[in-house]
């Protein structure tokens, strides 16, 4: 691409645009089509934030409805952009009577974020193109259903008429057909063009567990995450141009992302406008030849709304679009994360509640490693019964720790032992647990999912705190002392869990096991309820598993002698002396 050709261009569109009603020159940049020199036009300057609220904003233009079982908004006439979508599902908290969640808001509200589709034309060309600020007509229907489509149109004056067509699924899925009718008498080519963009940083993003801000997909490439940060440090960046791919905009439950129809080639790009603050994501297209007297049209897929799996699933497989699934962030133990998430789900949908199904899928996981828990506690039992045996070793071997090692290591051969045994039960449940915090954290269907009593969002955490006496004194503690009743059960069921065994005999070691269950239970307290309910199930089932097996093989389970062992006074150092 020349790039003196380039600045041009975007210079000419920028003139020509900001005569039309103000553009912004220094707005994001994409690159050019595959094979081509054309470029997006600039986009006009966000308005600054003059309304109060969205509202005031959407009520400002000039809009035709948008009304499907799911969705509710509009879209802007001046632009033809789609810059006013609710989700009729989801509200903003537990509480039903709250406002449902705003996915899309125009410019000049506090918090813009839209979708935008055009043309553009090769350097030179002269076509005067519909941009940013162009009032369309309303041609047909003037409701958008998932049975009518809307239609607008546009007439340039030198001959080209373009019509932008949108069509909604029931669910979260946009068609949006762009067609150019030639009643001139030269050919034309042109680029379509589809973008999303978002002004300013949401205040949720910043989790470590979890991806929030631009994403994609690109043929052998793959998945691309870019961070927000990243993109005002780069400013654009362009993955390499391909035929079957998606891009967009991502937060922890909603999604924008635009999927060019598969087996169309395009150019994907993120951008970042210091001018603006917007964040960009958009794609440009292959040119498209008009000729003289004739028509030509290109559709694409836009999907905005709540990234529910098997709606998502559904979306991939109908579409034949590459990996779609992974616009859910799954994290590292993905082959572990999904089919959790689809066990938990299978049951809830037989039970009715979402915490009963992570009950019943933890008897379940605990079903499958059983025969390795086993193993593990029978070790255990039997290191409790050589325990006569070990003592006399360390005794006789005081003062040689090479051969007390050896001695120890030849009774445990003997008897069968593994002294890492123990280890087990916990190493086996550290990629459950992280898969489990995943699925809690990440999929929409967790949310606001309530369990019994007081838990209403499975996601978040715990409500009750342990000093206000669970709300007896009307007091809100800080975050910090946020200690609710899950928490102390999940605390209490990991001290019996660890006092069912011996006292380790380092004295650091015994401190170390000692304050555990204490530091699990205030980091926990922050943690999805549903995950802390999980936590002190999974241990009450350990326990249980445990006590079990110690008696079938003979072992006493010291658990009443360990923590009576705690209160008792130790004698000084002087008088085992004598």
């Amino acid at each position: 691409m020349h790039r003196a050709a380039l600045q041009t261009q975007q210079q000419a569109d920028a003139e020509r645009q900001a005569a039309n009603g103000g553009a912004n020159p220094d707005a994001p940049q994409p690159s050019a089509a595959p094979g081509s020199n054309a470029a997006l036009p600039a986009q006009g300057a966000d308005r600054p934030a003059v309304f109060a609220n969205r509202e005031q904003a959407v009520a400002a233009d000039k809009r035709v409805v948008i009304n499907s079982p799911r969705l509710e908004g509009s879209i802007n006439l001046s632009g033809g952009r789609l810059d006013d979508l609710r989700l009729k599902d989801y509200h903003e908290t537990v509480d039903k009577s709250s406002p449902t969640i705003a996915l899309f808001s125009p410019k000049g509200s506090p918090n813009p974020y839209y979708t935008d589709y055009g043309w553009v034309a090769d350097p030179g060309a002269n076509v005067p193109l519909p941009g940013p600020d162009t009032v369309w007509s309303v041609d047909g229907e003037t409701t958008l259903t998932p049975t009518t489509p809307l239609t607008l149109v546009w007439n340039n004056g030198a001959g080209l008429t373009f019509k932008r067509t949108f069509s909604v699924d029931e669910n979260y899925l946009f068609t949006v057909a762009q067609s150019v009718e030639n009643t001139s008498s030269a050919d034309v080519t042109l680029y379509p063009y589809g973008l999303i963009a978002r002004k300013g940083v949401p205040e949720t993003t910043g989790i470590w567990i979890l991806h929030e801000g631009l994403l994609g997909v690109f043929g052998e490439e793959g998945l691309q995450e870019i961070d927000y940060s990243d993109l005002e440090d780069e400013g654009t960046i362009r993955p390499a141009s391909v035929d079957n791919g998606w891009l967009g905009i991502t937060d922890k439950y909603w999604a924008a992302t635009l999927m060019p129809v598969p087996g169309q080639e395009f150019q994907p790009s993120f951008s970042f406008s210091r001018t603006t603050g917007n964040f960009q994501a958009d794609y440009l297209g292959t040119g498209v030849a008009v000729p003289a007297g004739g028509t030509a049209e290109t559709s694409s897929y836009l999907f905005a709304g709540a990234k529910e799996t098997k709606l998502i699933d559904a979306y991939e497989e109908s579409l034949n679009l590459n990996r779609f699934e992974l616009m859910i962030d799954w994290g590292w133990f993905y082959f572990l994360t999904k089919p959790m998430f689809f066990a938990i789900d299978y049951f809830f949908h037989l039970i009715g509640n979402f915490g009963v199904a992570i009950l019943v899928v933890t008897v379940i996981i605990k079903l499958i490693f059983f025969p390795l828990a086993n193993k593990s506690y029978v070790s255990m039992s039997k290191m409790k019964l050589a325990q006569p045996q070990m003592t006399e070793i360390r005794e006789k071997y005081s003062d040689d720790r090479q051969k007390q090692q050896q001695a120890l290591m030849e009774l445990y051969k003997k008897e069968k032992i593994n002294p890492l045994a123990g280890c087990l039960p916990i190493l086996i449940q550290i990629p459950v647990f992280f898969a489990l915090y995943k699925v809690l954290f990440v999929t929409i269907e967790m949310r606001h999912a309530p369990f019994f009593g007081w838990i209403q969002d499975l996601s978040a955490p715990d409500p009750t705190s342990l000093f206000n006496l669970f709300g007896l004194i009307p007091w809100d503690p800080p975050q910090l002392l946020m200690l609710g009743v899950w928490p102390l059960v999940m605390g209490i069921s990991m001290f019996v869990q660890m006092k069912m065994n011996p006292a380790p005999p380092d004295p650091t070691q015994q401190m170390i096991f000692t304050w555990m269950p204490v530091v699990f239970t205030f980091m926990l307290a922050s943690f999805p309820a549903g995950l802390v309910i999980y936590w002190a199930w999974n241990n009450t089932l350990s326990i249980t598993q445990q006590y079990v097996i110690m008696r079938r093989q003979g072992a006493k389970v010291e658990l009443w002698d360990n923590i009576g062992s705690m209160f008792k006074r130790k004698k000084p150092a002087s008088d085992d002396k004598g």
